[in-house]
């Protein structure tokens, strides 16, 4: 247990589980949404935040917060009413948000690459006390959004037209779901980084969604697999001086396909059983069926 006795590891190990926890529970929406890749985005826009962090010397994760918020708020306006040019103002605003955080980092007088760089791929030794109390306030946030109003949410996560029938705020839910996205962004840039975290939103559910076929079970084993994923990779990056994001996102991947192998001999036996179980029932219905004529006569 070496590992934790460095004070910025159990600072990490702290981040990396709250990171587990909260990327896959609104990652799970974003799936059914078929918005893998709305993370992604929203990262773009955060390293905008990052830079203002540091050019105002003030803490990066909370201008962060504010600007991926902004910037989430933004890309469901674009989806709304932004029609057949939606796409184009949404690369608009990615790119832009990549670009102007590397530009304000390095013209602030605090900033360097190698913060760029921690802040794009995750770092281990760079979380502080204030990073990891910010973590745990956005993350409870998370947490208690995508658990709380779970049914609120699948049912406009799976149909918008019928959550709008039952009479569900659907817009508001669909803006709670994307600023809750982006405060997970936030929360998990610290680990896994800011280029990476979308594959923690999608990957973990992904691989649960190979063994089980209920929401929930789903929502459960993908937090489960993601924060395993997170605490391995962080131990693994203390150990061979790897980085922390990509090790974490390609556990995660290892995880999906070891689950995905393990589906597959599950749903072939699956497959037998139903077959068998039709079988017999077309055999006991003509048995029945004569039982019953013979009766008659």
């Amino acid at each position: 247990m070496e590992f934790l006795e460095p004070a910025f590891m159990q600072r990490a190990l702290i981040a990396a589980v709250l990171v587990g926890i909260t990327a896959p529970a609104i990652g799970i929406y974003l799936v059914q949404r078929r918005q893998a890749l709305m993370g992604d985005g929203i990262g773009h826009i955060a390293m905008t935040g990052v830079g203002l962090g540091f050019l105002l010397s003030t803490s990066p994760v909370w201008m962060a917060t504010a600007v991926a918020v902004a910037g989430a708020v933004v890309m469901e306006l674009i989806r709304w009413f932004g029609h057949t040019r939606g796409d184009i103002a949404l690369a608009m605003l990615f790119y832009g948000g990549m670009a102007g955080g590397v530009l304000l980092i390095n013209i602030s007088d605090t900033g360097s690459n190698a913060n760029l760089t921690s802040y794009l791929f995750g770092s281990l030794s760079t979380v502080s006390s204030a990073d990891v109390w910010a973590i745990t306030l956005l993350a409870a946030f998370v947490v208690l959004v995508t658990v709380g109003l779970r049914r609120q949410l699948f049912a406009v996560s799976q149909d918008e037209e019928f959550a709008r029938v039952t009479g569900l705020p659907v817009r508001l839910l669909n803006l709670l779901i994307a600023v809750t996205a982006a405060v997970t962004v936030t929360v998990a840039m610290r680990v896994v980084g800011l280029l990476l975290v979308s594959a923690l939103m999608v990957v973990p559910v992904a691989a649960a969604q190979q063994v089980s076929k209920s929401f929930r079970l789903t929502f459960v084993l993908s937090v489960v697999i993601g924060t395993a994923v997170t605490l391995a990779g962080t131990v693994t990056s203390y150990y061979q001086d790897v980085p922390p994001g990509a090790t974490i996102v390609l556990l995660a991947i290892a995880a999906f396909v070891a689950l995905t192998a393990l589906a597959a001999p599950l749903a072939r036996r699956r497959a037998r059983a139903r077959t068998v179980e039709s079988e017999k029932c077309t055999l006991e219905v003509p048995a029945s069926r004569t039982a019953e004529e013979d009766v008659r006569v």
